[in-house]
């Protein structure tokens, strides 16, 4: 991996008059977003960041700056504490990338109210965003890729609210007796972590000379769909569709008008069944990769709960970036909201289903100063979850 360009800084440089351009701030590209408040001197760059299109939801953004080479330059961002999890802005460092592809971490301040990146750009043309984008383009790519492998079939499950494709990669043999796994990713746009991973899995599943992948496919079919949110994700929203709805929130009773992502998906995994569920989030405040279950669906027995506690400790051995001390308040028995994916499919198809949060911050049990969590390394954990679900698989059905 490419060395930080932050370790590059050259104090005291003035820029020559040929390298002096005027400051721009642009946005319209796929999945940015930023509200320009003021943007004429490099030390009060004041902007805000925008809610998702049809909904209030506010803490993604992503952006580019031109004309700022070697300046000081203070960017500020008005509404950080009235965004939809301001919790999530202590201790996190914002994403920049010259070329789009090499992301780092630069320096950040919370003051309650405020974020103030202060950085010193070292070319014209720099990109801030709240985390490692992955766009349309990467997820067609991947689509593509995963195709010319041989080893798995593309369809269309339906189309969005915008009319785009519901992309679903089958891969495996598709006989009754295999065991059926479910995995889906970005139904939060904004949590762009979520298909790296799904990348990562891929990529390890479809070679064919990985023997844990072929163990698996000899008796597995796996149903991927690598983004549940095209629209908001090319619009830049954090948690919604086009429509304004949180689809993890449309599970129990999705519509064809404000929901149809959910609704094909639903159709699709009832007519194939789920033996295993997996559903890729990203979470704002806690900086730690972790699992939510189904404990408080009806159903949740002692089996799912052995199988659960298995599956964890499969997972830590896999990858130490895992763990299961910090997550998320269990929910009591019949507390749990059967609106949500991992709730719905667990329930329905008594089966075991996770929801797996990544930060968007660091791992705090495996810090790294330069890049905290990243694209890189959620593509790793997605390789890694191949081993734990091969580790469960006698056990799921």
């Amino acid at each position: 991996m490419q060395a930080p360009a932050e370790r590059f800084t050259i104090r005291g440089f003035e820029p020559p008059p040929f390298m002096v351009q005027r400051m721009q701030i642009s946005h319209n590209f796929d999945a940015g977003s930023i509200e320009i408040v003021s943007a004429d001197q490099f030390e009060n760059i004041q902007l805000r960041i925008r809610p998702d299109n049809a909904a209030h939801f506010a803490q993604w953004f992503y952006f580019r700056l031109q004309g700022a080479a070697y300046q000081h330059c203070t960017i500020k961002f008005l509404n950080a504490g009235e965004c939809a999890y301001p919790k999530g802005w202590a201790d996190y460092q914002p994403m920049a990338s010259y070329d789009r592809v090499n992301w780092f971490r630069v320096a950040a301040e919370f003051d309650g109210e405020v974020m103030t990146i202060d950085h010193v750009p070292l070319a014209n043309s720099i990109y801030y965003a709240y985390f490692e984008p992955y766009s349309y383009e990467q997820h067609l790519n991947l689509v593509g890729q995963a195709q010319g492998s041989g080893l798995c079939q593309v369809s269309c499950l339906g189309a969005t609210v915008e009319g785009r494709d519901m992309d679903l990669l089958t891969i495996g043999h598709e006989v009754e007796s295999d065991l059926k796994v479910w995995i889906i990713a970005r139904q939060h746009p904004g949590e762009t972590m979520a298909e790296w991973f799904v990348e990562g899995l891929l990529n390890r599943l479809l070679d064919p000379q990985d023997p844990t992948s072929r163990a698996l496919l000899d008796r597995a079919t796996f149903y991927v769909v690598p983004n549940m949110n095209p629209d908001g994700a090319i619009r830049g929203n954090l948690r919604t569709n086009a429509a304004g709805a949180n689809l993890n929130r449309e599970w129990l009773e999705p519509t064809a008008e404000t929901s149809p992502e959910v609704l094909c998906v639903r159709e699709k995994m009832r007519e194939t069944g789920v033996d295993l569920f997996l559903d890729i989030h990203g979470d704002e405040g806690l900086p730690y990769v972790f699992f939510s279950g189904t404990e408080g669906i009806p159903s949740y027995d002692a089996r799912i709960a052995a199988i659960e506690n298995e599956f964890k400790a499969l997972f830590k051995l896999a990858s130490p970036d895992f763990q299961d001390e910090h997550g998320y308040e269990r929910k009591a028995p019949g507390q749990a909201d059967l609106s949500m994916a991992t709730n719905w499919v667990g329930e329905q198809f008594r089966c075991l289903a996770y929801t797996l949060e990544m930060p968007f911050k660091d791992n705090a049990n495996l810090p790294d100063d330069d890049y905290g969590w990243s694209g890189q390394r959620s593509l790793r954990l997605g390789e890694a979850m191949l081993s734990a679900i091969y580790g469960v698989l006698g056990k799921v059905r």
